[in-house]
């Protein structure tokens, strides 16, 4: 092989220029580089904040398909509790008894009710049947029920 350059000689220092659009464009690779990983750590946080709002909609929808059913329930159980079956046993067991046809007033009746032609009993009633409306004994006053009370 051939040198052409001596191996003792000394090169002389040589000064390069720095180039400009060199760190122009390492310096737009970079802020691109940026925005586009700053993209995809945005795009995981909406991924798993959407996932996250799925499971909590499922839960959300499971506890409404509980207390629908919970509804559901409660209203069986309240149609239950005042089927005219249950509402006699309850009233046997007050001590109240089936009313007896003795017991209907039929000239009270016909004071409230209107009458065909459209004017009220009372003003074609004699006065006969008007003193004995006034003169009946009072009936005993029907015992207090409590409709929030539980049964």
């Amino acid at each position: 092989m051939v040198r052409r350059v001596p191996s003792k000689h000394r090169n002389t220092p040589v000064a390069r220029e720095r180039d400009q659009a060199a760190l122009i464009r390492l310096a737009l690779l970079l802020v691109s580089g940026l925005a586009l990983a700053g993209g995809f750590v945005y795009a995981g946080r909406q991924h798993f904040a959407a996932l996250k709002y799925g499971y909590e909609t499922e839960n959300l929808r499971r506890v409404r398909d509980e207390l629908a059913e919970e509804q559901r329930r409660f209203l069986f159980e309240r149609e239950a509790a005042i089927s005219p079956a249950r509402l006699e046993r309850m009233a046997r067991q007050l001590g109240m008894q089936p009313m007896q046809p003795a017991q209907i007033d039929p000239l009270r009746r016909s004071i409230k009710s209107p009458t065909t032609n459209g004017s009220s009993a009372s003003s074609q009633s004699s006065p006969s049947s008007a003193s004995h409306a006034r003169t009946k004994t009072p009936r005993p006053p029907k015992p207090e029920m409590n409709r929030n009370k539980p049964i």
